[in-house]
Order: C-alpha cells, then structure tokens, then sequence
C-alpha cells in the first residue's frame, strides 16, 4: 500500500489527513514559554488569536527525525510504501530531519519530495499523488509527476502590515515602519523554495490588481484548483475574490493559511494560489 505523508507546514487539516490515511507530522511553535504542536495542539485560530494579541513573536520548528521514524518503521514493517511532500527545505529544515530518519530506518520504500514550497500548493500535490495511486500507479510513477508538477506551483501573497517581516528579521524596524506608513503591501512568493518580493504595492486596491496581473501571466494548468487564502481575517480576500470575479474569474475555494507561513506575513494578508507556467 502507499500512503502520503505531510507536515504541518502543508496547512493540511487533520482531520481531513486522518479521514484520507494520511501521515501527519506536526511543526512546534513557541510563543515564549509555552510551545504547541501545530494543528494539533493549537489550531488557527487559537494560533492567530496569541499571534494579534501577545507581543512575543512565535518561534517555528521542524519534527524531530523520531516523528518521522515512527511512521517509517511501521511502513517497513507492514510492506507500505510511503511518500513524504516536505514544506521547502528553503524555509524550513523538515525536510533535512525527514531524511535523516529515513537513513535510520534503512527502507527503501521511503520516497521523500521537497515541495519547494508551502501551504496549499502541498495540499495539490498530495491530492493529486492520492488520484494518481487510486489509478493505479507505482510509488516511482507518482514521484515522477509530482516532481515534474512541483515547478508550475505558485503562491501569490499580499501583505498587509510589515510588522511581522521585521519581528521575523526580514526588514529593518525603519523599514517596516517606513513601509506601514507608505501603506505598503508587498506582493511575495515563494518560487524556488524562499521567500521573495515580488511587487510593492501601495494600498490595499493597488495589491490586489498586482495580484490580477500576476495572475493572468500564468498559463493555468485547468486540472488542478485555484486556491484564494489568507490570514486571519477573511475580509481582504473576499475583496480580493470580488475584483477577480470582476475580471471574469470566479475563487471558488477558499483557505485559511496555518501558523508557518502566517508567522511571517502576520494577520490580514490575502492571495492565491494555483499551478501553472509563470510567463514572466
């Protein structure tokens, strides 16, 4: 049998791996003395009420290779195959703790993939790689196409306030706060497994058709879902999701983003996410 494995950085629901035989290694996050399971033990909205309200900045950290074990050793002893989709190794060091318990447990039938990405665009590959088993294809086939698919994911996120990008050290307090002052909301992503800027945008409007001409330079792969996200309030997606109906494109499926990405763009920030080659 192939089962999948993903971590919390997928923005996987628990429940929902649990219904689809799923794998699940949850990330800890720490806000100052206490630290959490993700997804497990805090769940988003409990995450993004302390994120708002406490002044301590969260603290993120990959599985230990002993989560990863556990799985591995009982796949090994029931004749499983199991296929891992890691949030991107540029962003996190799960990937990195996954293999070194795959080394421990000396099994072949262990496949793991770095995403080079995050939050949904794992939730695709791991739906698709289950299509693709229920069709009947080895563990070899399905990690072929999932790393062919892995470089036509795109993640397409506004930011609504920087502060966030300072207290996790990617700006200068004087930029972010020269930048809240602007009403800057950059426009980022992640294309090789990093965080990048992509567009700076001023106000709220402005982001938003930033991300309409992001968007139409992608050459949609129209067998996989376009994904509208966000951060704790829902409230500039569905703006969002009201100027791209306006351009003809209706956001159908909507998700809130977890605690590994929402750490660092911080509440308010809004996007899309879908598969397709990038025309820029």
């Amino acid at each position: 049998m192939i089962k999948f494995l993903v971590d919390s950085g997928s923005d996987y629901d628990v429940k929902e791996a649990e219904e689809k035989g799923i794998c699940f290694a949850p990330l800890s996050i720490t806000f100052g003395e206490q630290t959490f399971l993700d997804g497990v033990e805090l769940q988003r909205s409990e995450f993004y009420n302390l994120l708002v309200n406490e002044d301590q900045f969260p603290k993120t950290a990959q599985p230990s290779p002993e989560t990863f074990l556990k799985f591995f050793n009982e796949a090994k002893e029931n004749g499983d195959e199991i296929i891992g989709i890691m949030i991107s190794s540029g962003i996190s060091g799960t990937f990195q703790s996954a293999n070194i318990a795959k080394q421990m447990c000396d099994y072949d039938g262990i496949h793991l993939i770095d995403s080079l990405s995050a939050i949904y665009c794992i939730k695709i590959m791991v739906d698709y790689g289950i299509k693709l088993r229920d069709e009947g294809k080895n563990a070899k086939e399905i990690v072929e196409e999932l790393e062919a698919l892995k470089g036509k994911l795109n993640i397409f996120l506004a930011v609504d306030t920087l502060d966030n990008l300072y207290k996790g050290g990617r700006l200068t307090k004087m930029e972010a706060g020269i930048g809240n002052l602007a009403k800057l909301k950059p426009i980022v992503s992640i294309p090789e497994g990093k965080v990048i800027m992509l567009k700076k945008c001023i106000g709220r409007k402005k982001a938003m058709a930033g991300l309409w001409e992001l968007f139409e330079k992608i050459d949609l792969d129209e067998r996989f879902p376009v994904y509208a996200v966000y951060t704790y309030d829902e409230g500039n997606m569905e703006m969002m999701k009201q100027k791209f109906k306006e351009k003809g494109f209706a956001l159908e499926n909507s998700y809130e983003m977890g605690a590994t990405i929402g750490t660092h763009v911080g509440a308010g920030s809004f996007g899309i996410v879908c598969v397709g080659e990038r025309n820029f």
